[in-house]
């Protein structure tokens, strides 16, 4: 009866980001989460020490054995991926799970930058599995990244971020959120939401807080993974997922916490529990 969302990430013990944020918020929006790990580390990689476990070579088992017990998911839900051998293992996964919806985190880079680990051949990996997608959550710089427009990174209006997101959903995924574009002089910061099959599209923004925390994007990305596996509509899920990180950020904000450490989202779970409970009783109705 309950649905069931397979997560595929990294699992850090210390530094809210990954599975460490995916797993409490899609439980709380009632769907179970079944974490998929690529890696496991101590402390996430922004800390000056950290311990690194691939998890690449047990990954085929892992799913293998979940073959075997005959599970099926609602959702296939995947965010940072390190290397081609995990992309193409996410892919088979895919593959064997046609029924599944899919939503894919392209997690490359932030700010204009593109992340270290990254080459230009996991880049074209990764648009590959864009194709596979049914939702894409990119932030802006990845939206860039995707379409060869990271050049144009700091010179983009709304026509041109509309004309991205179309991009990107030409290339597979029916579904696409281009989050954290700064606008009106960093005042506000928008995320565009576009669905190819009902034609809705929209800007969404907020007050910038000027603050930036780890794993934002994680928390954002799995609200509205969970909230679209429990029948909710797009763009609510989207504004909830907004207005849950914009909350989350606000108050951590008015502590002295490193950005590594991540929001201190745990107070606000509450909120989501409200929903996860509709999810339920709709559930208990169809059964």
């Amino acid at each position: 009866m309950q649905k069931k969302i397979a997560a595929i990430n990294d699992l850090s013990g210390v530094g809210k980001c990954s599975l460490s944020v995916a797993i409490p918020i899609i439980s709380s929006l009632g769907v179970q989460c079944c974490p998929l790990p690529t890696a496991i580390l101590s402390s996430q990689t922004g800390y000056p020490h950290f311990t690194f476990l691939d998890f690449t070579s047990e990954m085929k088992n892992y799913t293998n054995t979940w073959k075997k017990l005959n599970l099926s998911f609602d959702t296939i839900y995947s965010g940072f991926l390190g290397s081609i051998e995990q992309i193409e293992l996410v892919k088979n996964f895919i593959s064997e799970n046609k029924e599944s919806f899919i939503v894919v985190d392209p997690v490359m880079g932030d700010e204009g930058q593109i992340y270290p680990v990254f080459s230009d051949k996991i880049i074209e990996e990764i648009k590959d599995l864009i194709k596979l997608s049914d939702l894409t959550t990119p932030n802006i710089t990845e939206a860039c990244l995707l379409t060869n427009r990271h050049k144009d990174y700091h010179n983009l209006n709304r026509d041109d971020i509309e004309d991205i997101a179309k991009q990107i959903s030409n290339m597979g995924p029916s579904k696409v959120v281009i989050t954290g574009i700064h606008e009106d002089n960093n005042k506000i910061i928008t995320n565009f939401v576009y669905d190819k099959v009902t034609g809705e599209k929209s800007f969404i923004s907020k007050k910038y807080l000027k603050s930036s925390y780890s794993g934002t994007g994680d928390i954002f990305a799995s609200i509205v993974s969970a909230m679209l596996t429990g029948g909710f509509e797009f763009i609510f899920s989207v504004n909830t997922a907004i207005d849950f990180v914009s909350k989350s950020i606000e108050h951590t904000s008015k502590f002295d916490i490193s950005r590594n450490d991540g929001v201190m989202f745990e107070y606000f779970l509450k909120d989501l529990t409200v929903l996860g409970n509709k999810v339920f009783e709709k559930e208990l109705n169809n059964y």
